[in-house]
């Protein structure tokens, strides 16, 4: 595989270099069925079923259709000599085992086997253009995306004609593995929270919904020592303001956007994740609450819970659940003088 893999990057190379259309290769339809009893001895879904693709990209393949003793004998009717790569000739590999020893062996059986196979292995790709299709509106009935991500409806997802086929399809393109995927099937009915992951993305299970969200690097502590615009390592920025409050001041009633009385915070600010017994005053209360049990009561899934950020000032203390709701200790009252004004975005 590792030389496989240089092969096609010096042949993908040359292509740029000699500004070539395509790379063709002279795979033939023996190679194709060997491919195709290769999948199924690992066990496969069924796009290993339809063998090697005669178009992949700037690969094209022209001689899928013809079969090993096809080629021979156009090379002997025009004197062509040919190579034998010696390597093929020794059943060491799973490859070869097949070539030499089970695929004669089925020829045995059935003369027309390699031709049949092939044959089906184009009826299946015929299938799969169609179910192809049918699954993309299948994904618009039970599929939505959202900020961060996609939510399956499972009730609706169950409610399809072929369940487990349709998750496959959904869940291969965001990295997860047959395997994951039979264990994903089976866990439908598990309480929120069960939570899977695969190279690139995180699936949870979440008040009847499957949330799919691509892995993000944890989101790194910001400090905020005066006020100015600010570059979020989170992505976006934050606008920090010190203003008098005078008769045109309005107080804000947007989420991204905070009010706060400006003489009772100490700076630095410290704009960080929300961790685990972090507590605060939400607006209008009294008592601290809990942010994970704020979050909770909010119904926000994990995946937004790990999202959440807090600003706070120098003592540690929360000023602002951001987004949410500022700390009551901190709110505008008729004494406050100054107001520290905070919008993120």
């Amino acid at each position: 595989m590792a030389a496989r893999q240089l092969r096609y990057n010096y042949f993908e190379q040359l292509r740029r270099d000699i500004s070539a259309t395509d790379i063709c290769v002279a795979h033939h339809r023996d190679d194709s069925v060997e491919t195709v009893l290769i999948n199924l001895i690992r066990g496969t879904g069924l796009r290993g079923l339809t063998g090697i693709r005669p178009v992949n990209g700037y690969i094209k393949r022209p001689l899928l259709c013809l079969s090993r003793q096809d080629i021979e004998r156009y090379l002997a009717s025009v004197g062509q000599s040919y190579v034998t790569d010696s390597t093929n000739l020794v059943d060491d590999v799973v490859r070869n085992k097949l070539r030499l020893n089970i695929i004669p062996l089925l020829k045995e059986i059935n003369p027309a086997f390699s031709e049949n196979v092939s044959r089906a292995a184009a009826h299946v790709t015929d299938a799969i253009t169609m179910l192809d299709a049918a699954t993309v509106e299948a994904v618009k009935r039970v599929a939505t995306d959202y900020d961060g991500g996609v939510a399956v409806d499972i009730d609706k997802f169950k409610a399809e004609p072929s369940p487990a086929y349709l998750l496959y399809e959904i869940l291969r393109r965001y990295g997860f593995s047959p395997a994951q995927t039979e264990q994903i099937y089976a866990s439908l009915d598990a309480p929120s929270g069960r939570l899977f992951a695969s190279s690139s993305h995180e699936l949870l299970i979440d008040r009847g919904r499957l949330l799919i969200e691509r892995n993000l690097p944890a989101i790194q502590p910001q400090k905020i020592i005066e006020d100015g615009t600010y570059v979020l390592k989170s992505g976006g920025r934050l606008k920090v303001n010190v203003l008098p409050i005078d008769d045109n001041f309005v107080l804000s009633r947007s989420s991204d956007t905070v009010c706060l009385d400006a003489d009772k915070i100490i700076f630095p600010l410290t704009l960080r994740p929300a961790a685990e017994g972090d507590r605060f005053v939400p607006f209008g209360m009294k008592g601290t609450k809990l942010v994970s049990d704020y979050l909770t009561d909010r119904k926000y899934s994990l995946f937004r819970k790990r999202r959440q950020l807090v600003l706070t000032e120098a003592s540690g203390r929360i000023v602002w659940l951001v987004g949410e709701r500022p700390d009551n200790r901190f709110r505008i009252t008729e004494e406050s003088r100054r107001t520290l004004v905070m919008t993120i975005k």
